[in-house]
């Protein structure tokens, strides 16, 4: 075995903690490249916010802030503070675990229907989790002349305590989504078998990625060793968290968004004779539009609001429509007993 503490072994490991460092960096930029237009939806206003959201946020950019703040660190050629840039890098890479494990919290309380019994016990765990990201330094580095920035120390202790922790919440959340997914009060609904897949994928890359830097910071082997898987664990959890909500909120909204529509040459219906309901509105033009609210109440409680639409001549349209043809309204048989609002 080698002497991973000899100065030509830590030249080695140095090297390769930066180069990984370097390969993680673009990955992780790439897959915030390619999903830009999901974010820029929200950014602009096309799609509405809410507000579970903030975390989805925070996890995403921080950790693009936390690769920046790597690569500035290995990369400077002149003297910096090494100490505050490693303090930044450590806490930031923390929270976004953290922020993770959040991000796939949420959706389990969303499943149990924001059930106390259950969003409680997961606050408290969330809370006991961040008291361990926020304890402090954990690392300390120092500037050597035509080296760089070098860590000299780890607290290896509290980094491995904060990634067992880690995985034992992320356990939680998956025998809570799976225990829903088993006994449900009703028929199984596919936004369930989506939570249960996705957070069953999640949990098994973040367990590994967990336990992969558990055991190196228990193995103590140098400092640089200690930690050199800690970055790409924070980043596999963190895309594939993100990847959940943004699976969970495009399945929103194509359940959401049903209407019906027609195309030139094709048969079209008009609506019955009726009085202007409230609520609904008839545009001009030569064609006129008959818009309505429709409200359905699923099942399992949640009001789905719908849109119906109807199209004829505006000769046929004024304050009331000539009976000739008959209009009917099919709607997706999922939304009824499958669908239920995610938090997203």
């Amino acid at each position: 075995m080698p002497d991973w503490n000899s100065p030509t072994e830590l030249a080695l490991e140095a090297s390769a903690f930066a180069k990984l460092m370097h390969a993680l960096a673009g990955l992780y930029f790439w897959e915030v490249a390619t999903s830009l237009s999901f974010d820029w939806q929200y950014i602009t206003g096309k799609k509405r916010f809410h507000w579970p959201l903030i975390f989805y946020f925070l996890d995403r950019y921080l950790l693009v802030f936390a690769m920046i703040g790597i690569l500035t660190a290995l990369d400077v050629t002149t003297e910096v503070n090494c100490q505050t840039l490693y303090t930044f890098n450590q806490l930031v890479g923390q929270a976004t675990i953290g922020l993770a494990s959040i991000n796939l919290a949420i959706r389990t309380m969303a499943l149990w229907s924001q059930n106390l019994y259950i969003v409680v016990p997961l606050v408290l765990v969330i809370l006991g989790h961040w008291s361990l990201i926020l304890q402090g330094v954990l690392l300390k580095a120092v500037w050597m002349p035509g080296q760089g920035c070098l860590i000299t120390h780890t607290n290896n202790t509290v980094l491995a305590a904060t990634f067992i922790y880690s995985m034992c919440f992320d356990f939680i959340v998956l025998v809570l989504t799976a225990a829903k997914l088993a006994f449900p009060q009703g028929q199984r609904s596919q936004l369930m078998k989506l939570l249960f897949k996705d957070g069953l994928i999640y949990f098994v890359i973040a367990f590994l990625s967990n336990l992969l830097a558990t055991t190196f910071m228990l193995l103590n082997l140098s400092a640089v060793m200690s930690i050199v898987f800690n970055v790409p664990s924070a980043v596999a959890s963190t895309i594939v968290a993100c990847r959940a909500v943004r699976r969970l909120s495009e399945w929103a909204n194509s359940k959401h968004e049903v209407y019906s529509g027609r195309s030139g040459g094709q048969s079209r219906s008009a609506p019955m004779a009726f009085n202007r309901p409230p609520g609904m509105t008839i545009s001009s033009g030569d064609t006129a539009a008959i818009r309505y609210p429709h409200v359905h109440k699923a099942s399992d409680g949640v009001h789905v609001q719908m849109e119906t639409f109807a199209m004829a001549d505006s000769e046929d349209t004024d304050t009331n429509i000539s009976p000739q043809k008959t209009f009917e309204v099919i709607e997706d048989p999922e939304i009824s007993g499958d669908f239920k609002r995610p938090p997203y």
